[in-house]
C-alpha cells in the first residue's frame, strides 16, 4: 500500500489561521461542525478482510470481506476523504488546488468556504443561506453535529469580539504544564538565553528522553498561535534523538516562559486590510556544529499574522548573503502559494507583495542580471526569486535590522528587544482583552 493510498489529505494550519484572518475582516460567521465515526463512512476500494468479531457466528477459517472501513485500517483516512470530497463536490464546491482539504462554492448568493480537518470542519462566508442548506445537506449524508460559532477546534480556542478573532491554545499549555511536573513556579521572561548555543554532546544523555519527546512534540503543536516560541521550539527540536540534561533544562525554560505568558493570544483584528506583508531574514551559519544558516519569515495579511517559519537551511552558505537570499527564496515560495490560495478564497490582491529584507546585497542580486551571473551556487534560488521580481508578484523594499521582525525568528535577543519584537506580531493577553 503506498503513501498516497493511506493518507487523507487535512487543512494546514496557515489555510485556518488565513481563512479566520480573511473571515474577521469580512466579517463573515464562522461555524464548525462535527462528523460523528467520520472513518466508517468510507467506501473501500481494495479487498481487505478481518477475522469474523467474537459472537459473530461462523465456521473456522471464513474470513469477512469489508466494504466500509473500519477504524485502524490504513486505508479508513483515504477513504473517508474520498467519500466527503465526493459528497460535497455534489453540493457544488470545488477542491482548492493549493490546500486540497478547502473546498470553496461561488454563486450569484456569494461564496462558501469549508476547511476539512479529518472529522472536524469549519465553514464560513457571505451566503449565509447556501450555508444553513449546505449544513442540512451533509446531514443528510453524514451522522453531523453543529458545534454552533467557532469556540474549540482542535485544541485552538477562539474568541470574537469588534476587535476580531483570538486564537489561543492556553488550555493545551495548562496541559503541557501538567505533564512537565515542574517543581516550582518560577515564570521567566524570554524562551531562550541570550546567546545560547547548544551541541549534541553538551550534558549528560538523558535515562529516559521519552518525556522530552513528547514535550518538545507538544511545543511544536503549541507554535500554531505562538510564533513566539517558535526558534526556541526549532532549537530544541533538532535534539529529540539523543536528549541530554542541557537540552532538557533548555525544555524546562521553554515552560517556565510559557507559564508566564500562559493568555497570549494572535488577534486577527476586523478592521485590518486585506494585502499581503513579508519580512524574510536569515543567521548566518549560527549553528556552530555544521555552520549551517537558519531560516526566518513572517507574513502578514493586513494586521494577521499569517504564516511564519524558523527552519535550518539545508547546505551552509558561504556568505551572509547567500544565506539571505535562501531564505528570500523559501520566504518568496510561501508569498506565491498564498496568493494563490486567497485567490481561492475570492481575495483579488492588486499590488505586489512587499518583501522586506535586511541586507542590500541580497536585493541587488534580484534586482541586477550582472550580479545575477555571478551566484551560480545559488542559481535557482536567484532565478526563483528574480523570476516574480520581474513579475510584479513581489517586491523587495529594504529594512533596517533593527526594524527587521523576522529576526525574531533566527536568533535569540535580549529581554527588551524580544518584547519590541512580539508587539509587531499582534499578540496580546485574553484577559486584557
Amino acid at each position: 500500500m503506498d503513501y498516497e493510498e493511506t493518507f487523507a489529505p487535512v487543512a494546514k494550519m496557515t489555510t485556518i489561521r488565513t481563512l479566520i484572518a480573511v473571515a474577521s475582516v469580512r466579517q463573515w460567521h464562522i461555524s464548525q461542525l462535527d462528523v460523528k465515526n467520520a472513518f466508517l463512512n468510507g467506501d473501500l476500494k481494495e479487498e481487505v478482510y478481518m477475522v469474523p468479531p467474537s459472537g459473530v457466528f461462523h465456521n473456522q477459517g471464513e474470513v469477512c470481506k469489508l466494504k466500509k472501513a473500519l477504524y485502524g485500517l490504513k486505508q479508513a483516512p483515504r477513504a473517508w476523504f474520498e467519500k466527503f470530497s465526493t459528497v460535497i463536490s455534489s453540493l457544488g464546491f470545488r477542491s482548492s488546488d493549493y490546500d486540497s482539504a478547502l473546498f470553496v462554492r461561488t454563486t450569484s448568493h456569494g461564496r462558501i468556504i469549508l476547511s476539512l480537518y479529518v472529522d472536524d470542519m469549519i465553514i464560513t462566508g457571505d451566503d449565509v443561506d447556501g450555508i444553513d442548506e449546505v449544513k442540512l445537506q451533509l446531514a443528510k449524508k453524514f451522522e453531523m453535529k453543529d458545534l454552533g460559532p467557532l469556540r474549540y477546534f482542535l485544541g485552538i480556542e477562539v474568541a470574537y469580539s469588534r476587535k476580531g478573532y483570538l486564537l489561543s491554545q492556553s488550555k493545551y499549555i495548562s496541559n503541557i504544564l501538567e505533564q512537565a511536573r515542574l517543581s516550582d513556579n518560577r515564570a521567566i521572561d524570554s524562551p531562550l538565553e541570550l546567546n545560547v548555543k547548544y551541541a549534541p554532546s553538551d550534558g549528560v544523555p538523558l535515562a529516559d528522553p521519552t518525556l522530552y519527546r513528547t514535550l518538545v512534540g507538544s511545543l511544536v503543536y503549541l507554535t500554531i498561535t505562538r510564533p513566539d516560541i517558535a526558534y526556541a521550539v526549532h532549537v530544541v527540536s533538532q535534539f529529540v534523538v539523543s536528549p541530554t540534561t542541557v537540552h532538557w533544562a533548555a525544555v524546562l525554560r521553554i515552560l517556565r516562559y510559557l507559564r508566564g505568558t500562559q493568555f497570549q493570544s494572535l488577534l486577527f483584528p476586523s478592521s485590518s486590510s486585506l494585502e499581503l506583508c513579508a519580512y524574510s531574514d536569515a543567521d548566518w551559519a549560527g549553528d556552530p556544529i555544521d555552520r549551517k544558516s537558519t531560516t526566518g519569515f513572517c507574513i502578514f495579511l493586513g494586521e494577521s499574522l499569517i504564516s511564519w517559519k524558523s527552519k535550518k537551511q539545508d547546505i551552509v552558505s558561504r556568505s551572509s548573503t547567500e544565506a539571505e537570499y535562501r531564505a528570500m527564496a523559501s520566504t518568496t515560495t510561501e508569498i506565491v502559494w498564498l496568493r494563490w490560495l486567497l485567490s481561492d478564497m475570492g481575495i483579488s490582491l492588486s499590488q505586489p507583495t512587499p518583501m522586506y529584507c535586511d541586507n542590500k546585497s541580497a536585493i541587488q542580486i534580484a534586482h541586477n542580471s550582472v550580479f545575477h551571473e555571478r551566484t551560480k551556487h545559488i542559481e535557482i534560488d536567484c532565478h526563483f526569486t528574480r523570476h516574480y521580481l520581474q513579475h510584479g508578484t513581489i517586491t523587495l523594499p529594504f529594512i533596517s535590522s533593527s526594524l527587521q521582525i523576522a529576526d525574531l525568528f533566527t536568533k535569540t535577543h535580549s529581554i527588551k528587544r524580544f518584547r519590541f519584537l512580539i508587539d509587531k506580531l499582534s499578540m496580546l493577553s485574553v484577559n486584557a482583552s
